[in-house]
């Protein structure tokens, strides 16, 4: 079915497990954060820079956790892979690529029309969850992902080729699935 699906957008998807990459971390982050002036800049859109690492906003996170941060097993990212492909083909959309790794992972969805893309993020979530509550018992405070996510329009091929490109290199990932090449390790 997913195979015949005509594609009109593709969403670059991106979610972490809970409490492993939490607002102002040192890596950056993808989000809404102040800048130097105070200001709400969102940094979740295509060409702009992660939000620079901020450790008070980093402390506060912390402070806020419910349960201690989830790290993905083989066997459980194994289990997300399953899912996300039966939950993609079911509604109708096209994986493209995946990637998961122990603290997050990045997909490309296509998918006909325009659906709002923080329903296409919260139906994978659900899903995966669903799966890994069956398998591994919920977590405690029963969250195994943080809230929302990265979506990002990709706008044209050359886009999806470019985040396809950055999807093959994931480093230390449990697995890499692509349309074309199927299912690859580390």
């Amino acid at each position: 079915m997913a195979d015949s699906v005509a594609v009109d957008r593709y969403w670059f998807l991106t979610w972490t497990t809970y409490g492993t990459w939490l607002p102002g971390d040192d890596r950056g982050f993808v989000g809404e954060a102040p800048d130097e002036s105070g200001r709400i800049f969102n940094h979740n859109v295509i060409g702009t820079p992660p939000a620079p690492p901020n450790q008070p906003l980093r402390e506060a996170a912390e402070r806020t956790l419910k349960n201690r941060p989830v790290v993905l097993s083989s066997d459980q990212a194994a289990a997300v892979l399953d899912q996300l492909r039966e939950t993609i083909q079911f509604r109708g959309w096209k994986l493209i690529a995946v990637a998961i790794m122990h603290t997050h992972l990045h997909a490309i969805v296509g998918v006909p029309g325009d659906p709002d893309p923080e329903k296409i993020l919260g139906d994978l979530k659900a899903w995966c969850t669903r799966k890994l509550n069956s398998r591994w018992g919920k977590q405690a405070r029963g969250t195994w992902w943080t809230t929302s996510g990265s979506c990002r329009k990709l706008p044209d091929g050359r886009a999806v080729e470019t985040v396809l490109h950055y999807i093959r290199r994931q480093p230390n990932p449990h697995v890499v699935w692509t349309v074309e090449d199927g299912e690859f390790g580390p």
